[in-house]
């Protein structure tokens, strides 16, 4: 009989299980779209569209259920802010998983996790914007004694 083995465990321990999908739950939230294995994209899927589907609706409890689960408070804010309007009309299946080849190095098999309707713009978050200054335009001073 098979009971109790409705998920992978990925050779992980429960601890160490749990803190990578809470990693990977506010990645894939700041950023709408992540690259990963295949069986992790697999496990999170059903993980993100419970945490949009408990941020749909707007009160105390859900924003504290969220905060416990994520621990993170832009998360919890993007998700009761953009995703709940974003997919308020949707009632399911907020997330996609893309086949994305094999990795150089092992050849696991690689995924793409991404929310549907994402804004491309998030993926830019964290990167910094090129400043383009006069110094490097110019050319250089020689100096004199």
């Amino acid at each position: 009989m098979r009971h109790n083995l409705g998920y992978r465990k990925l050779n992980k321990t429960p601890e160490h299980r749990k803190a990578l999908f809470k990693n990977m739950l506010n990645s894939l939230i700041k950023y709408e779209q992540i690259t990963t294995t295949l069986p992790k994209a697999k496990e999170l899927k059903p993980l993100i569209d419970k945490v949009i589907t408990i941020g749909k609706k707007n009160n105390l409890s859900n924003k504290k259920r969220l905060f416990s689960k994520l621990q993170d408070k832009s998360s919890v804010t993007k998700i009761f802010g953009i995703l709940s309007t974003r997919y308020q009309k949707r009632q399911g299946g907020y997330s996609r998983v893309l086949k994305a080849g094999f990795r150089y190095g092992d050849d696991a098999p690689m995924a793409i996790i991404e929310l549907i309707d994402r804004n491309i713009e998030a993926k830019k978050v964290d990167k910094p914007k090129k400043i383009e200054t006069k110094e490097k335009d110019s050319p250089p001073v020689a100096a004199t004694k």
